[in-house]
């Protein structure tokens, strides 16, 4: 059985096309998978923890496909969370803060080794 993970690492912040296309066809990734019945997980990490606020607002392109796959989100990486500022944004909106492992000087992180260990493919955008 297939099963697909699909990690978030771009910044909205860049506030370029190329990153709402980034953020778009990760979106995209996890409809058609929720749609066709295959197993999907989406994870937001690095400066990508600054995108589930953003995608909550109506106003924002990809809102509406968005809201669409809430349900196959994980969490967002707390350490990065936390490294960029979304960790308020995050909780406010009550996604997951996921603290998977340890690593020197920083706040525990999600793991896509643990992904991988689990059978899934990981897709990075």
């Amino acid at each position: 059985m297939i099963k697909i993970a699909v990690v978030v690492l771009a910044d909205p912040n860049t506030g370029t096309e190329e990153v709402l296309g980034r953020v778009f066809n990760a979106l995209a990734v996890v409809y058609d998978c929720k749609e066709r019945g295959t197993e999907v997980t989406m994870i937001f990490q690095g400066a990508g923890a600054r995108y589930p606020a953003i995608l909550a607002n109506p106003e924002h392109p990809a809102h509406a496909l968005f809201k669409e796959v809430k349900d196959k989100i994980a969490g967002v990486s707390y350490g990065c969370a936390v490294a960029f500022g979304a960790q308020g944004a995050v909780v406010e909106h009550g996604y997951s803060l996921l603290e998977e492992f340890s690593v020197p000087g920083a706040a525990d992180l999600a793991s896509l080794r643990r992904l991988v260990t689990e059978g899934y493919s990981v897709i990075t955008f």
